[in-house]
C-alpha cells in the first residue's frame, strides 16, 4: 500500500496594504478621494499608514484623521523620518508617492526591487537622473512590482499611455512637443500685456496652480522633468543636462531669499512685456512649450501662430502632440486640465486600482 503524501497548503499572499507619502495639497486630495470612494468601488486596499516630513501615523479608523494628526504634528530634528521601514513595508504592498523629494524618489528602486508598488506624482523618480530612471525600470522588471507614474505627466491625462502603447506596438516616435505645465498654461492664457505679468502670478499661486515658490514652475525645471519622462518612455535616454532650458526668472530674481520674492515679482514685469509685444506684433501668442525629437530636446517660451495646435486649450489645460511613423504630419493631440490637486489624486488613486485589479 503506497503512502499518501500530504501536501502542504497553498500560503495565502497577505491583503495589500495602502501607505501614503506626503501630506500636502495632493496628499490631502487623495486621502479625501479614497474615502469617499471606499465602499463604492471595489478593490481598494486598506490605507494602513501615512507620513509626512514631521511624522507617521497608522490609519486606524479613518484615513483623513490620521492625515489631521500628521498635519499638526510637530516639527522633526533631523531631516525625514524613515520613511521605507517606517511599518514594516513587505511584498505587494502599495506606496503612494505624492512629494515632490528627491530622496524619497532615491527609494522608488529599492521598494520595486523588494516587490512593493509605487504609485507617484513625484517627477523626481522617472525624470531625474537617468541612473535612477533605469534602475526604477529594471528593478520592478526584476520583481514583477508595478510602478504607477501617469500622475507625473499632464495629471493624469493619458498622455505618458498613449506614448508607451504606441512604442509597445512597434510604433516609431519622431517628436514631442506640447505645454507640458498647468501652471504655465493658466499663466499664458490669461497674461493680455495689459496688465503686469507678476499679478498673474500672484494670482496663479493664490490658486494653487503654481508652487508655493513659483520659480520653480518660471524656471522651466518642471517642464524639463515632465519631458525627460516622455523622452524616455519613447526610447530616448536622454540626460538631464541634454534639454536646453530657457528660464524666464531674471537672475536677479533667482538669487533672492524665499520671504523676498514677493516684494520683487515686479521683475517679471518688462522683459515679459517686452515678450507679449513682439509676439502681439507678428500675430502670434506666447507659449511655454517642451520638445524632443532625434536632435535634441529644449524647453521655452516660443511664439506661435494664433491657430497653431498647441494654442488650443485654456485655463490649466496641457496640450501635447505626437509625431511618429503611425502620426506623420497630424499629430495625434491630447489636451486636458494639466495642474490641480483633484486631477492629480484621481489619477494617483487610478495607478492604485489599476495595480490592485491586475494583480500579480
Amino acid at each position: 500500500m503506497s503512502a499518501v503524501v500530504q501536501l502542504p497548503a497553498a500560503r495565502r499572499r497577505p491583503s495589500p496594504r495602502l501607505a501614503l507619502l506626503g501630506t500636502g495639497v495632493v496628499g490631502s486630495a487623495f486621502v479625501a478621494r479614497y474615502e469617499r470612494l471606499h465602499g463604492r468601488v471595489g478593490g481598494l486596499p486598506e490605507f494602513a499608514w501615512l507620513a509626512n516630513s514631521r511624522s507617521v501615523q497608522s490609519c486606524g479608523a479613518t484615513a483623513s484623521g490620521a492625515l489631521d494628526a500628521a498635519r499638526t504634528a510637530p516639527v522633526r530634528e533631523g531631516g525625514l523620518p524613515p520613511w521605507a521601514e517606517a511599518e514594516s513595508l513587505r511584498d505587494g504592498d502599495i506606496i503612494v508617492d505624492a512629494t515632490a523629494s528627491d530622496g524619497v524618489a532615491d527609494w522608488h528602486a529599492e521598494w520595486l526591487a523588494r516587490g512593493i508598488h509605487v504609485v507617484t506624482a513625484n517627477k523626481l523618480g522617472n525624470g531625474g537622473t537617468l541612473a535612477r530612471a533605469e534602475a526604477i525600470r529594471h528593478a520592478g522588471t526584476a520583481s514583477g512590482a508595478h510602478y504607477g507614474d501617469s500622475a507625473t505627466v499632464g495629471a493624469g491625462l493619458p498622455v505618458l499611455r498613449s506614448l508607451r502603447a504606441l512604442v509597445a506596438g512597434g510604433d516609431r516616435i519622431h517628436r514631442v512637443e506640447g505645454v507640458l505645465s498647468g501652471s504655465l498654461a493658466w499663466l499664458f492664457n490669461h497674461y493680455d500685456g495689459m496688465r503686469p505679468f507678476s499679478g498673474f502670478v500672484r494670482q496663479a499661486r493664490e490658486a494653487g496652480y503654481t508652487e508655493p515658490d513659483p520659480r520653480i514652475d518660471l524656471s522651466g525645471e518642471d517642464v524639463r522633468r515632465k519631458l525627460l519622462i516622455l523622452a524616455r518612455a519613447a526610447g530616448l535616454p536622454l540626460q538631464s543636462e541634454d534639454v536646453r532650458v530657457e528660464s524666464l526668472v531674471p537672475a536677479a530674481l533667482a538669487a533672492l531669499p524665499a520671504a523676498e520674492l514677493d516684494a520683487a515679482l515686479e521683475q517679471f514685469d518688462a522683459p515679459l512685456g517686452a515678450r507679449f509685444r513682439e509676439a502681439y506684433r507678428n500675430g502670434g501668442k506666447l507659449r511655454f512649450l517642451g520638445r524632443f525629437d532625434d536632435e535634441g530636446a529644449s524647453v521655452g517660451l516660443q511664439v506661435l501662430a494664433a491657430d497653431h495646435p498647441l494654442c488650443g486649450g485654456g485655463g490649466t489645460d496641457n496640450r501635447v502632440a505626437i509625431f511618429s511613423d503611425r502620426y506623420p504630419d497630424q499629430p495625434l493631440v491630447v489636451q486636458g486640465p494639466g495642474a490641480g490637486a483633484e486631477v492629480t489624486a484621481a489619477a494617483l488613486l487610478d495607478d492604485t486600482l489599476a495595480i490592485t485589479a491586475g494583480g500579480r
